[in-house]
């Protein structure tokens, strides 16, 4: 959450409410948002599983959700539901999130340029509740110490790595052997 709206009244409520629905599936609270009328509650598997979030528990959590919000109405007005994983490339916004990225690479823009320096993109070596410390792929491997007052954006960046190419001898191999029998 963000630091203004972990301290809103209507996210408080809804954490309140939802965190114990993830939490009895297995499942761990990673993110909520209400920004421009949608509701946004992040799910993830709990840190370090490798394992990822499923359809059926996305679906599961939002039919949940919907009826617990249908019996307390937590929040005013008109809002849309979104039920998510935090996906490939995930958005990290609280001290949390970007320990548990440890190792990974992000890309980071910032309010404030540091040392002239407005968009960074490395591997998190370090982070506190206060800053993370991001290793810049450089020929100095220059590690740059961020406040996470001074982070406007950061979100994990996937790297992609060459699909493995089937050999087309050998496809054609198998074809003509299951011919031949």
């Amino acid at each position: 959450m963000s630091e203004s709206q972990s301290h809103s009244p209507v996210i408080e409520r809804v954490h309140r409410l939802v965190a114990p629905i993830v939490a009895d599936l297995g499942l761990e609270l990673y993110d909520l948002e209400f920004v421009g009328g949608v509701l946004k509650i992040v799910v993830d598997t709990p840190f370090p599983s490798e394992q990822s979030v499923n359809l059926d528990s996305i679906a599961l959590i939002t039919r949940l959700v919907s009826r617990e919000f249908d019996h307390s109405d937590p929040m005013p007005g008109r809002y849309t539901l979104e039920v998510t994983s935090p996906g490939l490339e995930r958005t990290l916004r609280v001290p949390k999130h970007f320990r548990r990225e440890v190792g990974k690479t992000v890309a980071l823009r910032l309010h404030q340029a540091i040392e002239g320096v407005r968009r960074l993109q490395g591997v998190i070596v370090n982070s506190d509740e206060a800053t993370v410390t991001v290793r810049i792929d450089d020929p100095l491997q220059t590690e740059v110490m961020v406040p996470f007052q001074n982070i406007d954006r950061a979100k994990t960046v996937f790297e992609w790595g060459p699909t493995p190419k089937q050999s087309i001898k050998g496809s054609r191999r198998r074809h003509s052997e299951v011919k031949a029998s």
